[in-house]
């Protein structure tokens, strides 16, 4: 029988602890990970931007970003009338609130480019028609996907049509910042002027009404180089700022101003250059 010195390690440790050390030496120690390094976490919290789904654009999505905002209308006038402007984002809307808080009249977004309809049109356009507010529709405009003539015929087909009826606006064509690329929709000043023209030009003859255009001086300055031709289509301008500031060439006035996106129930908040009657007028073309 074999003697074992006191201390002297047993075969079978000396095995085990033989094993271990080649484990060991297969398993890379690695440093630690980003989430675990101070530095790293304090970096991982900075928001990345992103391009938003298609479908997703709305009306005034680039105007906070690009034109800032600066206070609110200052005083009442009274020859003024309150209104809103909606999209799927804001799901189905409290119209009674809006109603009873003063709002008259609504914009809902109806489509964009040829390729997206508001899944929450049909409650947003009838809820407010319901209340007794007038309403109109808007188009999302996406000049890089196809022509204003084929984004018009979109619309009116899908929700942004116009009935005598005393109670509904003439279509609106959003056409501003680029949320999913370039900021002119990769057109020259001549090309993007006359992607508006067809799209008005077939608005017309599909509804027998200017289409309404929404749009902010700073975008229309550099995507149109100012073009002064549109003056017969009412002009909605874009600025959240106490008042509605310089407007676009060919236009002297407003017919309407989206002056927040922080107002009360939907966020988006527009005065009509007017009293009922003339939102009524409007109405009746």
């Amino acid at each position: 029988m074999p003697v074992h010195r006191p201390g002297s390690p047993r075969p079978r440790r000396l095995f085990l602890a033989g094993a271990l050390i080649a484990v060991c030496a297969l398993v890379p120690i690695t440093p630690a990970s980003a989430a675990e390094s101070p530095d790293a976490t304090a970096s991982a919290t900075i928001a990345t931007p992103t391009t938003p789904a298609r479908g997703s654009a709305r009306m005034g999505m680039g105007v906070a970003a690009h034109d800032g905002q600066g206070g609110l209308p200052t005083g009442t006038r009274a020859a003024q009338t309150e209104g809103v402007d909606v999209a799927s984002y804001q799901g189905n809307v409290s119209w009674t609130t809006l109603w009873n808080s003063g709002v008259r009249w609504s914009y809902n977004k109806a489509s964009e480019g040829t390729y997206y309809t508001n899944p929450y049109f049909s409650q947003q356009y009838t809820g407010a028609y319901g209340v007794g507010m007038i309403r109109g529709a808007y188009h999302f405009a996406t000049p890089d996907t196809t022509s204003g003539a084929t984004q018009a015929n979109y619309f009116v087909d899908h929700g942004g049509g116009w009935s005598a009826d005393g109670r509904t606006l003439p279509g609106t064509l959003d056409i501003e910042w680029n949320p999913y690329g370039d900021t002119c929709y990769g057109k020259s000043t001549s090309g993007m002027v006359s992607w508006i023209r067809d799209f008005l030009n077939q608005y017309k003859a599909r509804t027998g009404r200017d289409a309404v255009i929404y749009t902010s001086t700073t975008w229309w300055s550099q995507c149109t180089g100012n073009y002064a031709g549109f003056s017969a289509n009412p002009l909605w301008i874009a600025r959240y700022a106490s008042t509605a500031g310089t407007l676009p060439a060919g236009w002297s006035t407003y017919t309407m101003w989206q002056y927040t996106s922080s107002g009360p129930t939907v966020g988006d908040h527009d005065k009509f250059n007017g009293a009922l009657d003339r939102v009524q007028a409007l109405a009746n073309g």
